[in-house]
């Protein structure tokens, strides 16, 4: 199975629409996952001509897009549990407090700090895409491809 992982589009702010790279890499996936700041609802319709979509709010979203998702859900995917969630407060200490949010998960899928991270702790894999659209928070833009075969789970940051 397949998932591409956003977070953090900014649509349309940090860009007018999403990268035309981006919808070209998405093709073929089973799931995407976006991590919220998504800020309009039409990027999850223009995402789920592509595949079906999971997504939650971030706190950049406008007020459609708050009230249409949940701050935080789990997704069950080829047999394993994903919790999705965007994130808060600073940037340093993210990863600690968004695996404090889910007891029982295989992977954590979250976003907020626009910095790609593929990092395995406490045996849950802790991921965030980074931002396919804003490159003022991290040193390039870039999604993430997570892969599950069986029981194998290989993770990939994409740089745009």
């Amino acid at each position: 199975m397949k998932i591409c992982v956003l977070s953090d589009t900014h649509v349309p702010v940090a860009a007018p629409v999403l990268p035309p790279d981006l919808l070209r890499a998405l093709e073929g996936a089973d799931l995407v996952l976006h991590a919220g700041d998504i800020l309009t609802m039409s990027v999850l319709d223009e995402l789920g001509a592509i595949a079906p979509v999971e997504a939650v709010r971030g706190n950049m979203d406008r007020p459609d897009v708050q009230q249409g998702l949940p701050v935080k859900k789990v997704v069950e995917a080829q047999g394993k549990r994903i919790g999705l969630i965007h994130g808060t407060g600073p940037s340093w200490g993210l990863a600690p407090r968004v695996l404090r949010e889910f007891p029982d998960v295989d992977i954590i899928v979250f976003g907020h700090s626009h910095h790609p991270l593929s990092e395995q702790r406490e045996k849950v894999l802790l991921f965030n895409p980074g931002s396919p659209t804003d490159g003022r928070f991290a040193p390039y833009k870039s999604y993430g491809v997570i892969e599950i075969m069986d029981d194998t789970v290989k993770a990939e940051i994409v740089r745009l």
